[in-house]
């Protein structure tokens, strides 16, 4: 019959078929609640490894981010309900894989630092040689945006051992190291005007969100002797 695709014709093509855009245009709203799904998983996965243990904590997360991370993979274009569910649930299982690594087995925190990096290095070759960029504004196959969510997995995984390898191995406390990660974080858009890569810069600034918001988070919820802001009543 002329104008009828055969059937596994029209399955290989639609399985090609680009998708519509999955993520959402980075503007400052997309930096605001990006550092705030840090401090929300920070939060949050405090919270399970402290009544859980840190393993039962991982394997609960590890579920919720499997369901998140199916139910955005199952969607057609970007919704930002389902984007944003999917980031915070990378975000606990992130923090608590790293936090995990350090207090169940004891591995340091310059080690998981070097390691996440060299993780996240290894993605990244992956990606660039298969698909000849990283750009974020370029998802739009299931391939890509598979590529796509295990960098951002592997971005919170390394910013939370670098956030925690400035606030307890080097000593910094977290009130300044969330100051030093809000300097940072501003150096790779000035940067990017003065000719840095736009897509390093953009991935530069992706991983220190989560040492930046994980900070002041902890810096509201830790002793004060951690570096912690403590409210102190008058008289």
């Amino acid at each position: 019959m002329s104008g009828v695709l055969p059937t596994r014709t029209h399955a290989a093509a639609f399985r090609s078929a680009p998708l519509l855009s999955k993520v959402p245009e980075v503007t400052a709203a997309f930096w605001v609640i990006k550092v705030l799904t840090t401090g929300m998983g920070e939060a949050a996965s405090d919270f399970l490894a402290h009544r859980l243990g840190p393993l039962p904590a991982v394997a609960l997360s590890g579920l919720g981010l499997l369901l998140a991370l199916a139910w955005q993979l199952r969607n057609t274009r970007y919704t930002a309900p389902v984007y944003w569910t999917a980031v915070v649930m990378v975000s606990v299982f992130g923090t608590l894989a790293a936090d995990a690594a350090h207090v169940g087995f004891g591995v340091p925190y310059w080690l998981s630092t070097l390691g996440f990096s060299v993780v996240l290095a290894l993605i990244f070759a992956v990606w660039q040689r298969t698909e000849g960029t990283l750009s974020i504004h370029s998802i739009l196959t299931r391939r890509r945006e598979t590529y796509y969510w295990a960098t951002v997995l592997a971005t919170f995984a390394l910013g939370t051992a670098v956030g925690d390898l400035c606030a307890k191995t080097l000593g910094l406390g977290w009130l300044a190291s969330g100051l030093l990660f809000a300097v940072l974080i501003a150096l790779p858009g000035l940067l990017g005007r003065r000719g840095l890569n736009p897509v390093l810069a953009f991935w530069c600034a992706y991983v220190l969100t989560r040492p930046l918001g994980a900070s002041f988070a902890d810096w509201l919820a830790v002793p004060h002797s951690q570096g912690a802001w403590v409210w102190e009543p008058g008289p």
